[in-house]
C-alpha cells in the first residue's frame, strides 16, 4: 500500500534549469551593460561551466565570474548582476504543469507528501514559498551544512522517520536515475522517473518502476498500486 509520495524538488516539481538559465542570462546582460567586455553567449557558457565546477547554488559565483572575466572585482557590476538575477528568478520560478492539481488530488486521497532534495535547506524552502506550495508537504528534507546527498540513504531515512512509514509504503519521484531513483530503490521504495524534467539520461545505475511524461500520471499509478494491494 502506497501511503506517501516523496518528491525530489528541482526538475521534478519546479523547472529549475529553465529558471537558472533565464536568471543567469539576465545577470550576464546586466554585467555587460555595466561595462563587462564579453559576448553574451560566451559569458553564459563560462558561467555554466562555473556552476558545474562550484555548484548550482554557489553564493559567490558572480564574484568568481567577474574576477575571471574582468580581471578584477567590480562591485557595481556585481550588484547589477545580483539584482537582475533575482528579478528574473522571481518571474521564471514556476512549478511544472499540473503540479498543484496533482498535489491537491494526492491530499484528497489521504496520501502523505514529502520532499527529499539535495538543494540547501534555505533555498528549498524559498523555492516552495515562491511557488506557494509549502502547505502541501508533511516533511521537507534538504541539505544542511553536513547533510548527505542522494543516493546516500540518510536523507531518505529522515523522510521515512518523519512520515512514520516503511520504504515499501513510499513512491519516490525524481528526475535523476543515478541519484533519486537509485537511492530510493536501494531502500525498497517504489520509484517513478520524472521524464518531463529529466536532465541526466544515464540509466546504467538503475531503472525506475514507472516513467512520467506528466506529473498528473502519478494519480493513476498510486490508485493502481493500492488497488492491486487491496485485491491480494
Amino acid at each position: 500500500m502506497i501511503r506517501a509520495v516523496v518528491f525530489d524538488l528541482d526538475n521534478t516539481l519546479v523547472d529549475f534549469m529553465r529558471m537558472k538559465r533565464a536568471a543567469s542570462e539576465a545577470a550576464i546582460r546586466a554585467m555587460i551593460e555595466a561595462g563587462l567586455q564579453i559576448d553574451e553567449e560566451k559569458g553564459i557558457k563560462i558561467l555554466f561551466d562555473m556552476y558545474e565546477k562550484y555548484g548550482m547554488e554557489n553564493q559567490s559565483i558572480f564574484d568568481r565570474f567577474i574576477k575571471e572575466v574582468n580581471g578584477k572585482m567590480d562591485y557595481a557590476m556585481l550588484a547589477n548582476a545580483i539584482v537582475a538575477y533575482r528579478k528574473a528568478k522571481m518571474g521564471s520560478l514556476t512549478p511544472y504543469p499540473n503540479t498543484r492539481k496533482t498535489l491537491i488530488k494526492l491530499k484528497s486521497l489521504g496520501i502523505g507528501i514529502g520532499i527529499v532534495s539535495d538543494a540547501p535547506i534555505k533555498q528549498a524552502w524559498l523555492r516552495l514559498a515562491e511557488m506557494n506550495l509549502c502547505e502541501f508537504f508533511d516533511v521537507v528534507v534538504a541539505r544542511g551544512p553536513k547533510g548527505k546527498m542522494k543516493p546516500h540513504a540518510s536523507p531518505y531515512k529522515k523522510a521515512l522517520k518523519a512520515l512514520h512509514l516503511k520504504p515499501q509504503e513510499i513512491l519516490f519521484v525524481g528526475d535523476n536515475p543515478a541519484r533519486d531513483i537509485l537511492g530510493a530503490k536501494k531502500l525498497g521504495m517504489k520509484t517513478a522517473l520524472a521524464k518531463y524534467g529529466q536532465v541526466v539520461h544515464d540509466y546504467s545505475s538503475t531503472k525506475p518502476d514507472f516513467e512520467l511524461k506528466d506529473i498528473s500520471e502519478l494519480i493513476d499509478i498510486v490508485n493502481t498500486l493500492n488497488s492491486e494491494k487491496a485485491n491480494n
